[in-house]
């Protein structure tokens, strides 16, 4: 019963950071590092940050536990990226680590 509950909470989450980078793409610089580019730049924001984060936000109340478990290795496979690139890019930033730590737990819990 909690597992679901974070599980809901970490789908929100994820399509809450979708919505924000759709509708407000010049303000997750401080959020994610990225900033567009000009126009170009910005449809890519709104398009793969907006429309992916809230396609894998709101899939899994469509599409059942299949999708959780998707999310899961989604969640994974981008911290299991991002550590190294940490170290390797020197980029240590609390902003980092944090998403870090939120891909890897919520990895585990949507696998669950």
């Amino acid at each position: 019963m909690i597992v679901q509950f974070i599980q809901y909470i970490g789908c929100i989450l994820t399509a809450a950071v979708g919505a924000l980078s759709l509708f407000a793409p010049n303000k997750i610089v401080g959020f994610t590092g990225l900033a567009a580019q000009g126009p170009r730049g910005i449809t890519e924001i709104r398009a793969l940050l907006g429309g992916l984060f809230i396609a894998l936000g709101v899939g899994p109340f469509f599409l059942g536990n299949v999708a959780y478990t998707f999310l899961g290795v989604c969640y994974l496979v981008i911290g299991i990226v991002r550590l190294p690139s940490i170290f390797f890019d020197r980029s240590g930033s609390g902003s980092n680590w944090t998403s870090l730590v939120f891909e890897l737990f919520f990895g585990v819990i949507f696998i669950l």
